[in-house]
């Protein structure tokens, strides 16, 4: 059988599945280069200020996106327990995102759309010792982001780095980065990042 012929040489059975994955490959990767609609950003959705900017960075730091995803799946169970019963996660969402923070184990929640649904006070609380807000929580305590101040020093770099991307900073808003962040405790810049997350989906939600 033809099938056997294949199976018994090696060597064709390893070109034939290679043409197989670049197939595919294909397939899925040319619509997305010749698409500009994955590349546009969310209604609504804005770069991050250079106080949220440093606030993401902490939050890199720290490791929070190794137990926090930030990519709500379109299953019925995630878009009620983390998208308002009415979202879910598209690749508009990240157009500004360098790099992504998708994660891929939730040991804590979903946090794609916990914009808002919290006070900064919570957050503080949460932050200091997270057991006095969620009793059953095993996240640990990030005390020194409230002795820790940011400089300001290297923020209008990021900027710019960030533009070189396509992030549309304006020469403004990099000027001021540094005067902006300067003197913030890092637990106020991670809340001004976290604050912001998916706010844009609800506020569009809201306007429709």
């Amino acid at each position: 059988m033809q099938h056997e012929k294949i199976e018994k040489n090696l060597g064709l059975m390893v070109v034939l599945v290679v043409i197989a994955i670049s197939f595919g490959g294909l397939v899925e990767i040319v619509p997305l280069i010749a698409s500009d609609r994955d590349r546009q950003p969310a209604e609504g959705l804005e770069p991050f200020t250079a106080l949220q900017l440093e606030g993401r960075d902490i939050y890199i730091r720290e490791g929070c996106h190794v137990c926090h995803t930030q990519m709500i799946r379109p299953l019925r169970a995630e878009v009620e327990r983390y998208g308002s019963g009415q979202h879910f996660s598209t690749t508009e969402d990240f157009v500004y995102d360098h790099p992504f923070l998708w994660g891929s184990k939730r040991t804590g929640p979903d946090l794609a759309m916990v914009g808002g649904r919290y006070s900064d006070e919570w957050h503080r609380a949460h932050f200091y010792n997270p057991r006095d807000v969620v009793p059953e929580s095993n996240m640990p305590s990030y005390e020194w982001l409230f002795d820790r101040e940011l400089d300001g020093r290297h923020t209008a770099q990021k900027m710019i780095a960030l533009r070189r991307l396509g992030v549309p900073y304006t020469d403004e808003q990099i000027a001021n980065a540094a005067d902006e962040v300067r003197g913030v405790r890092e637990v106020d810049a991670l809340i001004a990042y976290i604050q912001n997350l998916g706010t844009w989906k609800t506020s569009a939600g809201q306007n429709n």
